[in-house]
């Protein structure tokens, strides 16, 4: 995560914006989103390639994200994943899912 985060930098214009990057997030799951829905309901293949090139925008919009928050995406993984093994010590299960705090 740390050297895309430096790579990714070299192809922004101006500073990170927490705005740009929200939106930018938004509109890429949104391209996600459309894909899905156009191969379910609308008989279209399921583009893999399209889905993994939208995952790549995704993260270069959540690296704005950080640099924006000066958080790095590291930390971001490492937070996530404590979170996760308090929520779900055991793995997960439908029952924590259904009656956790917070």
């Amino acid at each position: 995560f740390t050297e895309y985060q430096e790579q990714s930098r070299r192809t922004r214009s101006g500073k990170p914006d927490l705005i740009v990057a929200a939106l930018g997030l938004c509109g890429e799951s949104g391209e996600v989103a459309d894909n899905l829905k156009k191969h379910i309901a609308q008989g279209h293949p399921f583009d893999w390639d399209k889905i993994v090139n939208e995952a790549g925008d995704i993260m270069w919009y959540l690296s704005l994200l950080c640099d924006a928050l000066d958080i790095s995406m590291e930390e971001v993984a490492k937070r996530n994943i404590e979170k996760l093994r308090k929520r779900y010590p055991d793995g997960f299960s439908a029952e924590r899912s259904m009656n956790r705090e917070g």
